[in-house]
């Protein structure tokens, strides 16, 4: 195979030379051939706007932080004059195209659909023509396709992603028989929350680190079947590097990678640090599945990497040599549920403990109805869920104002189709903008306030609706939804019934527009404790 780095070698080289211009040349000159070929046979595709030479519209609309600071005020959003990020100009851009319309990242046709009848008809009535993923190269160079997130549609997705549930199944996802976990490390969470806030003089704590290392720690019990503790070393810094990898790969020249995936191999700057990212997690990871292999025990699995190594034996031995079920694809699946179910779970729980804070009625709300049904001594319950409808319709109206994956994860045509009077053509990236239809004014009234009571009915009953979509649609609707679902109740319903939340004295509130990466993660913010009696 040919050494990675020398071809780190080879391309500085050509990038720090005087043949610099001549390379650059060449590479525009490809790509615009390539662009031309693709683009003479598009016909019927959704309208959009005009792309820029090279870029596509990547220039125009989709400009990353790292190229552009700030954005056009959003217009009726809360803290208005706020930056915006892509899929609220997706939004925008809806307005003007239609609900269904196309762009360009470079030569890649990306058509966005918008609305809930929109993407509610495409990946239910259309699954097997958009359920795909298409081969981005920032992410095919760090994921080989592999996996449950980011793996091709077809039976061996199918199958691993058919293993992966029902194995987490079998080891509490959903059931009640799982709460102890979430539980333990809720019990850390107040614990070092309190001595924290001591130690901090009135300046507040970041809720960052705690909620991930707790939520990071679920992901593990049941996957590694080990949890971390909240010192190791190893492990935040791990979990630092997982956040700095997925900011890198949105928010950095390194998105660039997707126009030219050769810039991967530059061995300077954002590039190379990605590289380095992606060794670090995959050292950490493989070290862990080695052990599980070296320890072992057929006969008593502990987790889903023992099930799953317990899968490829009993594979290997019934003679199936070309199985899908390999050591590789395992070390994939346990980064997409360790990555996936970190990032996604503990932004969900930070946006709702900072709008607690930004809204103490409803804190105090919530908080009143928490006392009322359980009270201040017993340790709140999964069983107490249908009992506490306020709590519940709260978590759901910040989940609703801020969608977590705002865009979804990337889908693909797999083939030409007629879709609402266009043609996609097979290859094309699908974005579904599950921002829009939770901020859409047909079916949300006041869609930019914050008003849990859309979510109850006049006699405070919870009130579900179709078109509340947080963990997408379809057959690629997010594997962990219920354990996120429960990891939400019982960290909101823990944290709140033991403290009162606050902005430390004389700090300004965030902004609400959040840091956009593979998730819309809150602005930076610390809190104040106290606790409640």
């Amino acid at each position: 195979m040919f050494p990675l780095s020398l071809l780190e070698d080879v391309i500085g080289s050509l990038f720090s030379r005087v043949n610099i211009g001549a390379a650059v040349v060449s590479l525009l000159v490809f790509h615009l051939v390539r662009v031309y070929q693709k683009q003479r046979h598009l016909a019927n595709v959704p309208p959009g706007p005009k792309p820029w030479p090279v870029v596509g519209n990547f220039g125009a609309f989709l400009v990353p932080s790292f190229l552009k600071k700030r954005f056009r005020p959003q217009p009726g959003a809360e803290g208005s004059g706020a930056p915006k990020h892509a899929a609220g100009i997706l939004t925008e851009l809806a307005n003007v195209y239609g609900d269904v319309f196309s762009l360009f990242v470079g030569s890649q046709l990306i058509v966005v659909f918008n609305g809930y009848e929109v993407v509610r008809d495409a990946f239910s009535n259309h699954a097997e023509e958009f359920s795909d993923r298409p081969d981005v190269p920032a992410v095919t160079i760090m994921t080989k396709r592999k996996g449950i997130v980011f793996a091709p549609y077809g039976p061996i997705w199918k199958k691993q992603r058919k293993f992966c549930h029902t194995m987490l199944r079998t080891f509490g996802l959903g059931k009640l028989s799982f709460e102890p976990r979430i539980l333990q490390e809720l019990a850390t969470v107040k614990t070092e929350l309190l001595r924290l806030n001591d130690e901090s003089g009135g300046a507040g704590v970041d809720l960052a680190p705690l909620i991930g290392n707790a939520v990071s720690n679920v992901i593990c019990s049941m996957t590694l079947g080990q949890r971390f503790h909240h010192e190791d070393h190893e492990f935040h810094m791990l979990l630092g590097l997982m956040e700095r990898g997925l900011e890198i790969c949105v928010n950095s020249p390194a998105v660039l990678i997707n126009i030219f995936p050769l810039l991967y191999y530059l061995p300077f700057g954002v590039f190379k640090e990605l590289r380095q990212v992606e060794r670090d997690i995959t050292v950490f990871l493989k070290r862990i599945i080695a052990k599980h292999r070296e320890t072992l025990d057929p006969e008593n699995p502990r987790d889903l990497v023992d099930m799953y190594l317990k899968e490829i034996l009993a594979q290997q031995a019934s003679g199936q040599a070309d199985s899908s079920f390999t050591d590789d694809y395992l070390f994939y699946i346990v980064g997409d549920l360790f990555i996936a179910g970190t990032d996604t779970t503990t932004n969900s729980v930070l946006w709702i403990l900072l709008y607690m804070v930004l809204y103490p009625d409803i804190q105090d709300k919530v908080q009143a109805e928490i006392d009322d049904v359980v009270g201040k001594h017993r340790v709140p319950s999964l069983t107490d869920k249908g009992s506490l409808p306020f709590t519940e319709a709260t978590i759901m109206e910040v989940q609703r104002l801020i969608v977590v994956v705002p865009l979804g994860i990337p889908h693909m045509a797999s083939k030409t189709t007629e879709f609402r009077g266009y043609t996609i053509p097979k290859g094309t990236v699908i974005l579904a903008n599950l921002w829009s239809v939770h901020r859409d004014p047909t079916l949300w009234d006041d869609p930019d306030s914050f008003n849990p009571a859309r979510f109850l009915d006049d006699d405070g009953t919870l009130r579900r609706k179709e078109c509340f979509i947080p963990f997408g649609i379809g057959r690629r609707v997010c594997m962990g939804e219920q354990l996120a679902k429960m990891e939400l109740f019982l960290t909101v319903t823990c944290l709140l019934q033991a403290f009162k939340f606050r902005l430390p004295e004389g700090t300004p509130p965030p902004p609400l527009h959040g840091r956009f990466g593979l998730t819309l993660a809150p602005c930076p913010f610390t809190v104040c404790v106290s606790t409640r009696t």
